[in-house]
């Protein structure tokens, strides 16, 4: 009861929110097939089984009435088949499948007053059924049943026997609502979302290790640079000393010296105050004039910073020059020792070097 339940409150959902047309072709519905007729013992003969399909293109709705087979040709093929029925009482059509077309025979019975049509399955096929197609029926109620079962109520029905046939609507069936595509469904999603959640781990892990590693090479980095600053000149300032009688100033704090403060000569001699030097050192290790290694200069190895996987490369600005016929793109920040190989480079396109030549004469 439950595996039934659970799909076609789905369902139901689904067909509210519209995203499942009355003949969605990934879904079908089961009928409910209910005959009753009077035994020769004058005893009522009922019986029920869920052993029906709508059609494809079928209204999917409850039907009833008496059953009312074709004159002749069992299978209600020729427009002018007469099923002996008038429109003062609901009749059902109960016809054979071959012949022709489904949408034929079903137009064909609903044309004469028919309140719907139940096809049975051709000879050999046992009581199976198939999902029928009929686009060219409008409003039409229509289901498939098995052989067996069709051939037994069409056979009396031709014996005289009044046969009441009451058909409702059963329960949804598809690909996607069958139990073990449920559970499929459910075992790839939990595969996807446990793969998902191992791969930005492993992401995460990944980062939180090259951050780590960089904070520890930066420590280092660190650790060293202090005691490469210890190692440093250190003088407190005289009055009359030539940085407090010149225009001399620090290039950090852009400030001029003064007695009595206290000041740090740098490997390369460049002098700073040291309040302002020391941070600066921790943090960049170089001279903030001359760009000095102040750890190598003392002898001291650096360690490589950052992996060259976490290392993004630097930023070149590029402009554009025309040479001729052509344009050439240049890096302007470029270091210096590279200019020399840019400069031959360039050269060694000739409409650059006659556009130079042109300009220099």
């Amino acid at each position: 009861m439950g595996e039934k339940t659970q799909p076609s409150l789905l369902l139901i959902l689904l067909c509210m929110s519209g995203l499942v047309p009355r003949s969605a072709a990934f879904v079908f519905w089961t009928a409910l097939l209910e005959t009753r007729y009077y035994h020769s013992s004058n005893d009522t003969v009922v019986k029920l089984c869920e052993c029906g399909v709508y059609g494809r293109n079928s209204e999917v709705e409850k039907f009833s009435g008496y059953v009312a087979v074709p004159k002749g040709d069992p299978t209600g093929c020729n427009p002018d088949t007469s099923y002996g029925r008038n429109s003062s009482q609901e009749w059902i059509a109960l016809v054979k499948r071959g012949n022709c077309t489904f949408s034929e025979k079903i137009n064909t019975a609903m044309y004469q007053g028919a309140a719907g049509v139940v096809v049975y399955n051709v000879d050999g096929t046992g009581n199976g059924t198939t999902y029928m197609s009929h686009p060219e029926t409008d409003d039409a109620v229509a289901i498939m049943i098995g052989n067996i079962q069709g051939t037994e109520i069409a056979n009396l029905v031709k014996s005289g026997t009044v046969v009441y046939m009451d058909i409702k609507v059963g329960n949804p069936h598809g690909p996607w609502m069958d139990t073990y595509w449920l559970y499929f469904l459910s075992i790839a999603f939990f595969i996807v979302t446990a793969a998902s959640i191992a791969y930005f781990v492993f992401i995460s892990a990944n980062r939180l290790y090259s951050m780590n590693r960089h904070r520890r090479t930066e420590n280092r980095l660190k650790s060293e640079a202090k005691k490469a600053i210890g190692r440093l000149e250190v003088i407190t300032l005289k009055r009359g000393d030539e940085l407090t009688t010149s225009d001399a100033m620090c290039a950090v704090c852009i400030e001029s010296y003064k007695a009595g403060e206290v000041v740090t000569v740098l490997t390369c001699d460049h002098v700073f105050h040291k309040a302002c030097i020391e941070p600066w050192l921790l943090e960049r290790r170089t001279c903030p004039m001359c760009k000095c290694d102040i750890l190598k200069a003392l002898g001291v190895e650096e360690e490589v910073k950052v992996d060259m996987s976490t290392s993004s490369p630097p930023e070149v600005t590029v402009i554009t020059v025309t040479g001729g016929d052509s344009l050439y793109e240049v890096p302007l920040n470029e270091p210096m020792s590279h200019e020399p190989e840019q400069q031959q480079n360039l050269y060694d396109n000739i409409a650059f070097v006659e556009d130079s030549e042109t300009a220099r004469g």
